[in-house]
């Protein structure tokens, strides 16, 4: 008989809410601010990456020194571009809230555990309903966001688990690596880009129809 999971572990951006294209709004004004039109390939390189890591990236790719000064100014944007966009309404992704009922309904604790600062991820709670998760971790709370596995292994602490009990879902390269190298179940459902198919990855087209027994079969794949 298959083990059920003990709980979920749960990205945010690109897994239960179709909030990427903010970000994509955000970053692509950046960098005209920079004179640069931003490329679709290096656009697709920070989908999932830590705040500081996508924009060392971002500003690799532009050719523009990452000073203090840039750095500064760049968080300072895109923290009040994205809150201005996140007022507005965020979509969910398909099947994303039917999930979250479906994962409560059978009594399994629940962790939002996103790379997105607390400060933004607050207005993603409050269009998914608090009431969803027993905790949630922004990748400032952790020393490093994924790929590091820090927020996985923080978020199953709170919630009082060991990660092999758990199943993460993802949408990205760099999530899928965290939630992997934490030693969680993994279910990967891609929206942005592609994620490369190895072992102990349950691919899913959407988050619609997921049931226990799909969240059973994610945990007995985890290598």
């Amino acid at each position: 008989m298959r083990a059920r999971p003990a709980a979920v572990l749960w990205d945010m951006d690109g897994t239960l809410l179709d909030s990427e294209k903010l970000w994509d709004v955000g970053v692509r004004e950046l960098a005209l601010e920079h004179g640069v039109v931003l490329t679709d390939g290096l656009r697709h390189a920070l989908i999932g990456a830590s705040g500081p890591n996508a924009l060392r990236i971002l500003f690799d790719g532009i050719g523009v020194e990452l000073t203090p000064e840039v750095l500064a100014h760049a968080g300072e944007f895109l923290e009040n571009r994205i809150t201005e966009l996140m007022h507005g309404p965020i979509p969910w992704r398909p099947g994303a809230a039917d999930a979250l009922e479906m994962v409560r309904a059978e009594g399994l604790r629940c962790a939002l555990v996103t790379n997105t600062k607390r400060s933004l991820a607050e207005y993603g709670l409050d269009t998914l309903g608090r009431h969803f998760f027993d905790a949630s971790v922004c990748g400032d709370e952790v020393p490093h966001g994924k790929p590091d596995p820090a927020v996985y292994l923080r978020a199953a602490e709170l919630l009082g688990v060991k990660p092999a009990e758990c199943v993460a879902i993802e949408d990205s390269p760099t999530g899928a690596i965290a939630a992997q190298e934490a030693g969680c179940g993994l279910i990967v459902v891609p929206c942005e880009i592609a994620v490369d198919a190895v072992a102990g990855r349950v691919f899913r087209e959407s988050l619609v129809g997921l049931d226990i027994d799909a969240l059973s079969d994610a945990l007995a794949a985890r290598v």
